[in-house]
């Protein structure tokens, strides 16, 4: 046994002789030049090709490597049988993950690609101005290289747009409001945000199935419209009016469309933006996919129809827009004064300004659509205008399923009809028919009979001020024919007046000139 370790001690030692030899006969540049020569001749006979996406590019962080990693959780969370979990800021949902050293197969247009994740220690610590992570991590794409032109013109491309839809739908929404008017914060940013939590959905939307399933068609027919919007050199973009009574649903409106196409809600407060350049500032702070949403905007600035303006005969020299419209409290004048025009509004939601950025829509409401100015509701501004009505008889089915969690087959056949001849009469906001049915919904009969009741008496209030009023308007109509009949008499009094005059003044000449 001690032969056999000697024997091995003492080929240790020529190997370790042979080494130093080779060492000396061959130097360090040689053996790199002939390592890279030969990995070449490696290279020529093989049929693949290598691609390594790094973590950390520099001191940067790499965002195809994030990208790779979120879309190969969609695949890996069906096929791998060792996986990481994650769950980023913000985020509503588990990513999974490839671990330490493990590989995944994917196909891409009839392409089979290997994707292995590296994860090796670091060596040393450069210099930096800040700590780099103690292990290297990375992606390793093994392709063919007859692949080579497909996967690098368009198989990225499709990973990043494939990680920036699942970061969208994993990612709670946000709204975001303009506090500060157009001023930056310490990060540069002119927009605070909160998590968006709002539960409404166009299934729960007290509205016309009809009208509802008409917008949805159009929201889905915009967000899937970027190659037509391409081709017909528009701006990708669109704007929606909701107008009608208050408490009929607009914000809840506002609310199921971010839901249903997963946008954010930047809701600008006009009336705490000082000019047009902090207008244009904070729509060009906006991300892609999201709502703009101007509530009220009758109130928030002053938007009056010029046609009406135009007739006090002070502005009829002068173009709309050059005309400044004030709003908020103070005038433009005075320091600290908001004033923007109307110009600048336009230009925000159709003029140049408005196209930095893509897939974006505007929203605006209002209680009074003939308070504003037709420049602004025309198509290209706001495309499709959206009448929030009283409550119908569909509506009042949603919400009774919604509060009551009461189906139409659950009603009697006389209260169906009762409500459905009803409702068109009371003219109730859905907002009206919610309190009284939040108000009983620990007993469904009571809440229904209430709601009757409600609904009952609101007609009967209105049919009472439809009289009252045409009551007045005939009040009114007679006092106005009155005044125009005392005018025409009073117009006649000085004719006949003047007649009697002259008749008087020929006779005193007749007389004077018998005397004579």
């Amino acid at each position: 046994m001690g032969e056999y370790w000697t024997s091995f001690a003492s080929l240790l030692g020529v190997l370790a002789f042979c080494q130093s030899l080779l060492q000396v006969i061959f130097p360090p540049e040689l053996r790199f030049a002939f390592l890279k020569l030969f990995n070449r001749i490696l290279n020529a006979f093989s049929s693949f090709l290598y691609f390594d996406i790094t973590e950390i590019d520099g001191v940067n962080t790499n965002e195809l490597y994030n990208a790779v990693q979120l879309y190969l959780s969609s695949s890996v969370s069906i096929s791998g049988s060792r996986l990481s979990l994650t769950r980023a800021l913000n985020s509503s949902a588990i990513t999974f993950g490839l671990t330490n050293n493990d590989s995944i197969f994917d196909t891409f247009s009839g392409i089979t690609v290997l994707w292995e994740h590296v994860v090796s220690q670091r060596q040393a610590q450069t210099f930096s101005w800040r700590p780099l992570p103690e292990e290297k991590r990375g992606f390793t794409l093994r392709i063919k290289k007859k692949d080579k032109s497909l996967i690098l013109d368009s198989y990225l491309d499709y990973i990043m747009e494939k990680a920036n839809d699942i970061r969208r739908k994993n990612q709670d929404r946000l709204l975001y409001t303009n506090s500060r008017g157009g001023s930056l914060d310490s990060r540069g940013h002119p927009w605070e945000s909160v998590p968006f939590k709002h539960p409404s959905t166009f299934d729960t939307l007290a509205m016309d199935p009809v009208k509802k399933q008409e917008i949805m068609e159009d929201l889905k027919d915009f967000a899937n419209g970027q190659g037509f919007y391409q081709k017909t050199g528009r701006a990708w973009k669109r704007g929606y009016l909701l107008y009608g009574p208050p408490g009929t649903g607009k914000s809840s409106m506002i609310a199921a469309m971010a839901n249903y196409l997963g946008y954010d809600i930047y809701d600008l407060e006009l009336t705490e933006v000082h000019n047009n350049s902090e207008l244009r500032k904070l729509l060009m702070k906006t991300t892609s996919k999201s709502l703009i949403v101007i509530e009220d905007i009758d109130c928030s600035i002053n938007l009056s129809n010029r046609k009406k303006n135009n007739n006090s005969g002070n502005s009829m020299g002068r173009s709309y827009y050059d005309s400044e419209i004030r709003s908020g409290s103070g005038s433009g004048g005075e320091e600290g004064g908001n004033s923007i025009t109307l110009s600048g509004l336009l230009n925000f939601t159709d003029g140049l300004w408005s196209c930095c950025g893509s897939e974006r829509i505007f929203v605006f409401t209002t209680n009074h659509i003939e308070k504003l100015d037709s420049a602004l509701l025309r198509s290209g501004r706001m495309d499709m205008h959206i009448f929030m009505s009283y409550c119908s008889f569909a509506a009042v089915k949603i919400l009774l399923k919604n509060y009551l969690g009461i189906e139409e087959s659950d009603l009697d056949d006389e209260i169906l009809r009762e409500l459905e001849e009803i409702i068109d009469k009371s003219e109730m906001t859905p907002a009206d028919v919610s309190e009284v049915l939040i108000k009983n919904r620990r007993n469904k009969d009571r809440a229904v009979r209430e709601l009757l009741g409600a609904l009952k008496e609101k007609a009967e209030n209105n049919l009472k001020n439809v009289g009252l009023r045409d009551k007045n308007l005939n009040a009114v109509k007679e006092e106005e024919e009155e005044e125009e009949e005392q005018e025409k008499r009073a117009l006649e009094s000085p004719k006949e007046g003047c007649a009697c005059e002259e008749e008087n003044c020929k006779k005193e000449t007749e007389e004077e000139e018998k005397i004579k």
